[in-house]
Protein backbone atom coordinates (compact mmCIF):
# COMPACT_ATOMS: atom_id res chain seq x y z
CA UNK A 1 0.00 0.00 0.00
CA UNK A 2 1.46 2.95 -1.00
CA UNK A 3 2.35 5.33 2.19
CA UNK A 4 1.41 8.86 0.76
CA UNK A 5 -1.75 8.86 -0.94
CA UNK A 6 -4.59 6.95 0.99
CA UNK A 7 -8.37 6.80 0.83
CA UNK A 8 -10.30 8.91 3.00
CA UNK A 9 -13.52 9.72 5.29
CA UNK A 10 -14.97 12.21 2.86
CA UNK A 11 -18.26 14.16 3.20
CA UNK A 12 -20.73 14.76 0.65
CA UNK A 13 -23.50 17.09 1.12
CA UNK A 14 -27.08 15.44 0.52
CA UNK A 15 -30.34 17.46 -0.60
CA UNK A 16 -28.77 20.57 -2.41
CA UNK A 17 -28.60 22.13 -5.35
CA UNK A 18 -24.64 21.35 -6.65
CA UNK A 19 -24.04 24.20 -9.13
CA UNK A 20 -24.94 26.31 -5.33
CA UNK A 21 -22.90 24.34 -3.47
CA UNK A 22 -19.71 24.12 -5.44
CA UNK A 23 -17.24 27.10 -5.45
CA UNK A 24 -14.19 28.03 -6.94
CA UNK A 25 -10.62 27.59 -5.18
CA UNK A 26 -10.54 31.14 -2.98
CA UNK A 27 -7.28 32.15 -4.54
CA UNK A 28 -8.92 33.07 -7.87
CA UNK A 29 -9.99 36.69 -8.88
CA UNK A 30 -7.85 37.94 -6.06
CA UNK A 31 -8.27 41.58 -8.08
CA UNK A 32 -11.84 40.89 -9.06
CA UNK A 33 -14.45 42.12 -6.51
CA UNK A 34 -17.21 41.68 -8.79
CA UNK A 35 -16.79 37.75 -9.64
CA UNK A 36 -17.43 36.88 -5.44
CA UNK A 37 -19.95 39.61 -5.20
CA UNK A 38 -21.62 38.10 -7.90
CA UNK A 39 -20.84 34.60 -6.43
CA UNK A 40 -22.55 35.61 -3.12
CA UNK A 41 -26.05 36.62 -4.97
CA UNK A 42 -26.24 33.51 -6.73
CA UNK A 43 -25.79 31.51 -3.72
CA UNK A 44 -27.96 33.39 -1.43
CA UNK A 45 -29.31 31.84 1.16
CA UNK A 46 -29.05 28.39 -0.25
CA UNK A 47 -26.10 25.81 1.11
CA UNK A 48 -22.88 26.05 -0.23
CA UNK A 49 -19.02 25.79 0.43
CA UNK A 50 -18.83 29.39 -0.21
CA UNK A 51 -19.72 29.86 3.28
CA UNK A 52 -17.05 27.46 4.31
CA UNK A 53 -13.71 29.29 2.32
CA UNK A 54 -12.62 32.81 3.27
CA UNK A 55 -12.07 33.56 -0.63
CA UNK A 56 -8.47 35.02 -0.60
CA UNK A 57 -9.42 38.75 -1.55
CA UNK A 58 -11.07 39.11 1.60
CA UNK A 59 -7.70 38.03 3.03
CA UNK A 60 -6.39 40.91 4.17
CA UNK A 61 -9.61 43.06 5.03
CA UNK A 62 -10.73 44.69 8.24
CA UNK A 63 -13.50 42.22 9.03
CA UNK A 64 -11.34 38.92 8.24
CA UNK A 65 -12.09 37.76 11.98
CA UNK A 66 -15.50 38.41 11.98
CA UNK A 67 -15.79 35.98 8.03
CA UNK A 68 -13.63 33.38 9.71
CA UNK A 69 -15.53 33.28 12.79
CA UNK A 70 -18.86 32.93 10.84
CA UNK A 71 -16.97 30.14 8.79
CA UNK A 72 -16.44 28.39 11.59
CA UNK A 73 -19.79 28.61 13.10
CA UNK A 74 -21.15 27.39 9.68
CA UNK A 75 -18.88 24.35 9.88
CA UNK A 76 -20.69 23.32 12.91
CA UNK A 77 -23.70 23.92 12.23
CA UNK A 78 -24.11 22.19 9.09
CA UNK A 79 -22.33 19.02 10.48
CA UNK A 80 -24.84 19.39 13.52
CA UNK A 81 -27.61 19.70 11.55
CA UNK A 82 -26.47 16.46 9.17
CA UNK A 83 -26.45 18.29 6.28
CA UNK A 84 -23.33 15.70 5.30
CA UNK A 85 -23.43 12.04 4.18
CA UNK A 86 -19.76 10.39 5.13
CA UNK A 87 -17.97 7.86 2.67
CA UNK A 88 -15.63 5.80 4.94
CA UNK A 89 -12.30 5.16 3.90
CA UNK A 90 -13.06 5.96 0.03
CA UNK A 91 -11.53 7.53 -3.09
CA UNK A 92 -13.91 9.39 -5.18
CA UNK A 93 -13.21 9.14 -9.35
CA UNK A 94 -13.99 12.61 -10.73
CA UNK A 95 -14.29 13.96 -14.60
CA UNK A 96 -13.92 17.42 -14.91
CA UNK A 97 -15.40 19.08 -18.14
CA UNK A 98 -13.38 22.44 -18.35
CA UNK A 99 -14.93 25.74 -19.61
CA UNK A 100 -12.61 24.46 -22.99
CA UNK A 101 -14.63 21.29 -23.25
CA UNK A 102 -12.07 19.09 -22.11
CA UNK A 103 -11.96 16.31 -19.80
CA UNK A 104 -9.94 16.48 -16.62
CA UNK A 105 -9.72 13.02 -14.73
CA UNK A 106 -8.65 12.84 -11.38
CA UNK A 107 -8.73 10.63 -8.12
CA UNK A 108 -9.54 12.41 -4.27
CA UNK A 109 -8.27 11.33 -1.12
CA UNK A 110 -5.76 12.20 1.58
CA UNK A 111 -2.03 13.00 1.25
CA UNK A 112 0.16 11.80 4.46
CA UNK A 113 1.51 15.08 5.50
CA UNK A 114 4.53 13.44 7.04
CA UNK A 115 5.63 12.47 3.32
CA UNK A 116 5.63 16.29 2.39
CA UNK A 117 8.28 18.73 2.66
CA UNK A 118 8.29 21.95 1.23
CA UNK A 119 11.78 22.79 1.33
CA UNK A 120 13.64 23.75 -1.23
CA UNK A 121 16.40 20.45 -1.32
CA UNK A 122 13.60 18.63 -0.16
CA UNK A 123 13.56 14.95 -1.24
CA UNK A 124 10.69 13.53 -0.41
CA UNK A 125 7.46 11.69 -1.49
CA UNK A 126 5.73 15.06 -1.72
CA UNK A 127 7.09 18.22 -2.79
CA UNK A 128 6.26 21.77 -3.91
CA UNK A 129 7.04 22.91 -7.10
CA UNK A 130 7.32 26.42 -6.66
CA UNK A 131 8.50 28.42 -3.79
CA UNK A 132 6.42 28.38 -0.76
CA UNK A 133 5.91 31.75 0.60
CA UNK A 134 6.23 31.64 4.81
CA UNK A 135 4.66 35.18 4.92
CA UNK A 136 1.90 33.68 3.44
CA UNK A 137 1.66 30.92 5.68
CA UNK A 138 0.39 32.54 9.41
CA UNK A 139 -2.59 34.30 7.71
CA UNK A 140 -4.18 31.36 6.31
CA UNK A 141 -3.32 29.29 9.71
CA UNK A 142 -5.74 31.40 11.17
CA UNK A 143 -8.47 30.04 8.90
CA UNK A 144 -7.47 26.30 9.68
CA UNK A 145 -6.87 26.68 13.41
CA UNK A 146 -10.56 26.66 14.61
CA UNK A 147 -11.79 24.94 11.32
CA UNK A 148 -14.11 21.70 11.52
CA UNK A 149 -13.66 20.73 8.66
CA UNK A 150 -11.26 21.36 5.22
CA UNK A 151 -12.44 21.61 1.76
CA UNK A 152 -9.67 20.98 -0.62
CA UNK A 153 -8.48 23.13 -3.79
CA UNK A 154 -5.22 21.36 -3.91
CA UNK A 155 -4.22 19.31 -7.61
CA UNK A 156 -1.50 17.02 -7.08
CA UNK A 157 0.51 16.19 -10.25
CA UNK A 158 1.80 12.29 -10.80
CA UNK A 159 3.91 11.51 -14.13
CA UNK A 160 2.60 8.61 -15.00
CA UNK A 161 3.15 8.83 -19.40
CA UNK A 162 1.43 5.16 -19.13
CA UNK A 163 -1.82 5.96 -17.87
CA UNK A 164 -1.58 3.44 -15.04
CA UNK A 165 -3.00 5.27 -11.66
CA UNK A 166 -6.31 7.21 -13.13
CA UNK A 167 -7.54 6.90 -16.67
CA UNK A 168 -7.94 2.96 -15.79
CA UNK A 169 -10.57 3.80 -13.11
CA UNK A 170 -12.20 5.73 -15.71
CA UNK A 171 -13.01 3.14 -17.86
CA UNK A 172 -15.53 1.16 -15.41
CA UNK A 173 -17.45 4.46 -14.30
CA UNK A 174 -20.61 2.17 -15.03
CA UNK A 175 -19.76 -0.19 -11.94
CA UNK A 176 -19.38 2.65 -10.20
CA UNK A 177 -21.69 5.01 -7.79
CA UNK A 178 -22.20 7.99 -9.64
CA UNK A 179 -22.46 10.97 -6.55
CA UNK A 180 -23.05 13.77 -7.77
CA UNK A 181 -23.29 15.41 -11.87
CA UNK A 182 -23.36 19.30 -12.31
CA UNK A 183 -22.58 21.99 -13.74
CA UNK A 184 -20.23 24.34 -11.93
CA UNK A 185 -21.58 28.72 -11.78
CA UNK A 186 -19.59 31.65 -13.50
CA UNK A 187 -18.40 29.66 -16.79
CA UNK A 188 -16.86 26.26 -14.82
CA UNK A 189 -18.42 23.75 -16.90
CA UNK A 190 -19.45 20.50 -15.48
CA UNK A 191 -18.41 17.44 -12.95
CA UNK A 192 -18.79 14.18 -11.90
CA UNK A 193 -17.76 12.26 -9.11
CA UNK A 194 -18.02 8.54 -8.31
CA UNK A 195 -17.02 6.45 -5.86
CA UNK A 196 -14.30 4.10 -6.00
CA UNK A 197 -14.93 0.44 -5.65
CA UNK A 198 -12.80 -0.88 -2.77
CA UNK A 199 -10.85 -3.54 -5.57
CA UNK A 200 -9.50 -0.81 -7.64
CA UNK A 201 -8.34 1.09 -4.12
CA UNK A 202 -5.94 -1.40 -4.37
CA UNK A 203 -5.20 -0.76 -7.59
CA UNK A 204 -4.78 2.79 -7.40
CA UNK A 205 -2.30 2.16 -5.06
CA UNK A 206 -0.30 -0.62 -6.56
CA UNK A 207 -0.16 1.65 -9.30
CA UNK A 208 1.37 4.43 -7.26
CA UNK A 209 3.98 1.52 -5.68
CA UNK A 210 5.24 1.43 -9.69
CA UNK A 211 6.00 4.93 -9.91
CA UNK A 212 7.74 5.16 -6.79
CA UNK A 213 10.24 2.30 -7.16
CA UNK A 214 13.49 3.24 -7.34
CA UNK A 215 14.92 1.87 -10.30
CA UNK A 216 11.39 2.77 -12.40
CA UNK A 217 12.17 6.17 -11.27
CA UNK A 218 15.91 6.41 -11.72
CA UNK A 219 15.63 4.82 -15.21
CA UNK A 220 12.44 7.68 -16.39
CA UNK A 221 14.15 10.74 -15.48
CA UNK A 222 17.96 9.29 -16.25
CA UNK A 223 19.05 10.32 -13.08
CA UNK A 224 21.12 8.33 -10.28
CA UNK A 225 20.65 7.76 -6.27
CA UNK A 226 17.97 10.58 -6.09
CA UNK A 227 14.83 10.00 -3.88
CA UNK A 228 11.52 9.04 -6.12
CA UNK A 229 9.71 12.39 -6.77
CA UNK A 230 6.24 10.65 -7.12
CA UNK A 231 3.51 13.78 -6.07
CA UNK A 232 4.29 17.25 -7.50
CA UNK A 233 2.42 20.22 -6.67
CA UNK A 234 -0.14 21.08 -9.06
CA UNK A 235 -2.10 24.40 -7.63
CA UNK A 236 -2.99 24.93 -4.01
CA UNK A 237 0.74 25.13 -2.61
CA UNK A 238 -0.01 27.25 0.10
CA UNK A 239 -2.72 25.21 1.11
CA UNK A 240 -0.95 22.13 1.28
CA UNK A 241 2.06 24.34 3.04
CA UNK A 242 -0.84 25.19 5.41
CA UNK A 243 -1.75 22.30 6.62
CA UNK A 244 1.34 20.97 6.93
CA UNK A 245 2.24 23.53 9.27
CA UNK A 246 -1.07 23.41 11.03
CA UNK A 247 0.37 19.61 11.66
CA UNK A 248 3.84 20.56 12.99
CA UNK A 249 2.33 23.03 15.34
CA UNK A 250 -0.14 20.52 16.44
CA UNK A 251 2.28 18.25 17.42
CA UNK A 252 4.54 20.90 19.12
CA UNK A 253 2.05 21.80 21.47
CA UNK A 254 1.38 17.90 22.09
CA UNK A 255 4.74 16.08 22.22
CA UNK A 256 3.30 13.14 24.62
CA UNK A 257 0.65 12.63 22.39
CA UNK A 258 0.36 10.05 19.84
CA UNK A 259 -0.90 11.97 16.41
CA UNK A 260 -0.25 9.29 14.06
CA UNK A 261 -4.30 8.79 13.70
CA UNK A 262 -4.99 12.44 13.84
CA UNK A 263 -7.21 13.78 11.05
CA UNK A 264 -4.73 16.81 11.07
CA UNK A 265 -1.89 14.32 9.79
CA UNK A 266 -3.36 14.52 6.96
CA UNK A 267 -4.90 16.35 3.77
CA UNK A 268 -7.73 16.14 1.48
CA UNK A 269 -6.41 16.61 -2.29
CA UNK A 270 -7.44 15.44 -5.83
CA UNK A 271 -4.06 13.72 -7.80
CA UNK A 272 -4.23 14.13 -11.74
CA UNK A 273 -2.07 13.05 -14.29
CA UNK A 274 0.85 15.38 -16.02
CA UNK A 275 0.17 13.92 -19.49
CA UNK A 276 -3.45 14.43 -18.73
CA UNK A 277 -4.32 16.44 -22.45
CA UNK A 278 -6.79 19.24 -19.97
CA UNK A 279 -3.56 20.28 -18.24
CA UNK A 280 -2.24 22.90 -20.16
CA UNK A 281 0.05 25.25 -18.56
CA UNK A 282 0.04 28.85 -18.24
CA UNK A 283 2.33 31.37 -16.74
CA UNK A 284 1.17 33.43 -13.99
CA UNK A 285 1.44 37.17 -15.32
CA UNK A 286 2.60 40.39 -12.52
CA UNK A 287 0.26 43.12 -11.77
CA UNK A 288 1.50 45.75 -10.05
CA UNK A 289 0.08 49.14 -8.16
CA UNK A 290 0.58 52.56 -6.47
CA UNK A 291 3.78 52.48 -8.07
CA UNK A 292 6.39 55.21 -9.79
CA UNK A 293 5.88 53.26 -13.35
CA UNK A 294 8.87 55.64 -14.97
CA UNK A 295 11.04 55.14 -11.86
CA UNK A 296 10.40 50.71 -11.87
CA UNK A 297 10.98 50.97 -15.39
CA UNK A 298 14.40 52.52 -15.02
CA UNK A 299 15.72 50.48 -12.21
CA UNK A 300 14.22 47.36 -14.29
CA UNK A 301 16.30 48.14 -17.19
CA UNK A 302 19.35 48.59 -15.29
CA UNK A 303 19.51 45.61 -12.93
CA UNK A 304 18.37 42.97 -15.88
CA UNK A 305 19.91 45.02 -18.84
CA UNK A 306 16.70 45.07 -20.27
CA UNK A 307 15.62 46.86 -23.64
CA UNK A 308 13.03 46.48 -26.47
CA UNK A 309 16.41 45.44 -28.69
CA UNK A 310 15.96 41.57 -29.13
CA UNK A 311 19.99 41.35 -29.89
CA UNK A 312 20.29 37.62 -28.88
CA UNK A 313 18.58 37.69 -25.70
CA UNK A 314 17.06 34.71 -24.98
CA UNK A 315 14.43 35.82 -21.96
CA UNK A 316 11.86 38.14 -22.96
CA UNK A 317 8.32 39.35 -21.35
CA UNK A 318 5.59 42.24 -22.64
CA UNK A 319 5.09 45.13 -20.21
CA UNK A 320 1.73 46.56 -20.13
CA UNK A 321 0.94 50.13 -19.34
CA UNK A 322 -1.92 52.76 -19.64
CA UNK A 323 -0.41 54.07 -22.78
CA UNK A 324 0.03 50.22 -24.15
CA UNK A 325 2.65 47.47 -24.75
CA UNK A 326 5.79 46.80 -25.49
CA UNK A 327 8.28 43.74 -25.39
CA UNK A 328 11.25 43.46 -23.13
CA UNK A 329 14.54 41.43 -23.67
CA UNK A 330 16.38 40.48 -20.55
CA UNK A 331 20.59 40.96 -21.30
CA UNK A 332 21.19 40.02 -18.17
CA UNK A 333 18.99 37.03 -16.61
CA UNK A 334 19.63 36.25 -12.92
CA UNK A 335 17.65 33.15 -13.38
CA UNK A 336 17.27 30.02 -16.19
CA UNK A 337 13.51 31.40 -16.09
CA UNK A 338 12.27 34.65 -17.20
CA UNK A 339 9.95 34.81 -14.16
CA UNK A 340 12.41 34.30 -12.05
CA UNK A 341 14.90 37.14 -13.03
CA UNK A 342 11.81 39.18 -13.41
CA UNK A 343 10.69 38.04 -9.62
CA UNK A 344 13.96 38.62 -8.19
CA UNK A 345 13.89 42.29 -9.28
CA UNK A 346 10.58 42.60 -8.58
CA UNK A 347 11.00 41.43 -5.05
CA UNK A 348 13.86 43.64 -4.57
CA UNK A 349 12.21 46.79 -5.82
CA UNK A 350 8.75 46.60 -4.08
CA UNK A 351 10.80 45.80 -0.43
CA UNK A 352 11.63 49.39 -0.50
CA UNK A 353 8.13 50.93 -1.84
CA UNK A 354 4.84 51.10 -1.00
CA UNK A 355 3.68 49.43 -4.23
CA UNK A 356 1.71 46.21 -4.04
CA UNK A 357 2.09 43.19 -6.75
CA UNK A 358 -0.51 40.69 -7.58
CA UNK A 359 -0.57 37.51 -9.30
CA UNK A 360 -3.02 37.51 -12.23
CA UNK A 361 -4.22 34.50 -14.58
CA UNK A 362 -4.97 35.28 -18.12
CA UNK A 363 -3.57 38.09 -20.18
CA UNK A 364 -6.72 40.05 -20.62
CA UNK A 365 -7.55 40.79 -17.09
CA UNK A 366 -3.92 42.23 -16.77
CA UNK A 367 -4.96 44.79 -19.43
CA UNK A 368 -8.23 45.33 -17.97
CA UNK A 369 -6.47 45.94 -14.35
CA UNK A 370 -3.71 48.42 -15.93
CA UNK A 371 -6.13 51.42 -16.04
CA UNK A 372 -4.41 54.18 -14.07
CA UNK A 373 -0.82 55.65 -14.51
CA UNK A 374 0.19 54.32 -11.24
CA UNK A 375 -0.68 50.55 -12.18
CA UNK A 376 1.85 48.21 -14.12
CA UNK A 377 1.47 44.40 -15.64
CA UNK A 378 4.16 42.06 -16.61
CA UNK A 379 2.75 39.18 -19.31
CA UNK A 380 5.46 36.55 -18.77
CA UNK A 381 5.76 33.48 -21.14
CA UNK A 382 4.73 29.84 -20.74
CA UNK A 383 6.71 27.01 -19.72
CA UNK A 384 5.96 23.26 -21.03
CA UNK A 385 4.68 20.86 -18.71
CA UNK A 386 7.44 18.32 -19.87
CA UNK A 387 9.78 20.52 -17.85
CA UNK A 388 8.31 20.29 -14.52
CA UNK A 389 9.51 17.30 -12.95
CA UNK A 390 12.97 17.30 -14.19
CA UNK A 391 13.85 20.74 -13.21
CA UNK A 392 12.04 20.12 -9.34
CA UNK A 393 14.36 16.84 -9.34
CA UNK A 394 17.63 18.54 -10.31
CA UNK A 395 17.05 22.06 -9.26
CA UNK A 396 14.74 21.99 -6.68
CA UNK A 397 11.71 24.36 -6.50
CA UNK A 398 10.85 27.17 -9.22
CA UNK A 399 10.41 30.57 -8.39
CA UNK A 400 6.74 30.99 -6.88
CA UNK A 401 4.07 31.46 -9.19
CA UNK A 402 5.52 30.23 -12.02
CA UNK A 403 2.79 28.55 -13.78
CA UNK A 404 -1.24 27.91 -13.64
CA UNK A 405 -2.92 24.84 -14.74
CA UNK A 406 -5.16 26.34 -16.95
CA UNK A 407 -7.65 29.41 -16.85
CA UNK A 408 -9.16 30.94 -13.57
CA UNK A 409 -12.51 28.90 -14.24
CA UNK A 410 -11.37 25.62 -14.35
CA UNK A 411 -9.72 25.81 -11.21
CA UNK A 412 -10.96 22.99 -8.67
CA UNK A 413 -14.32 23.71 -7.29
CA UNK A 414 -14.68 22.97 -3.25
CA UNK A 415 -17.04 20.36 -3.11
CA UNK A 416 -15.55 17.66 -0.70
CA UNK A 417 -15.50 17.65 2.65
CA UNK A 418 -13.34 15.75 5.27
CA UNK A 419 -13.32 16.45 9.34
CA UNK A 420 -9.93 17.53 10.72
CA UNK A 421 -10.93 17.52 14.43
Amino acid sequence: MNRAFKPADILLPKNVDMKKWATIACDQYTSEPEYWENAYSLVGDSLSTLKLILPEIYLNTPDVEKRIESINENMSEYLSSGVFEEYKNAFFYVERVQSNGILRQGIIGMIDLEEYDYSKGSRSLVRATEATVLERIPPRIKVRENASIELPHILILIDDKDRTVIEPVGERTDDMKLLYDTSLSQGGGSIKGYLVNSADNEKISAALDSLADANVFEEKYKIKNASPLVFAMGDGNHSLATAKTYYEQLKAKNPDKDLSCHPARYALVEIVNLHSEALQFEAIHRFVKNVNVSDLLENMKAKLSASTDKSGASQSFKVVTRSGEQTYYINKPTSNLTVGSLQSFLDEYLSETDAEIDYIHGTQTIKKLVDSDDKIGFILPDIHKSELFPTVIKDGVLPRKTFSMGHAEDKRYYIECRKIV
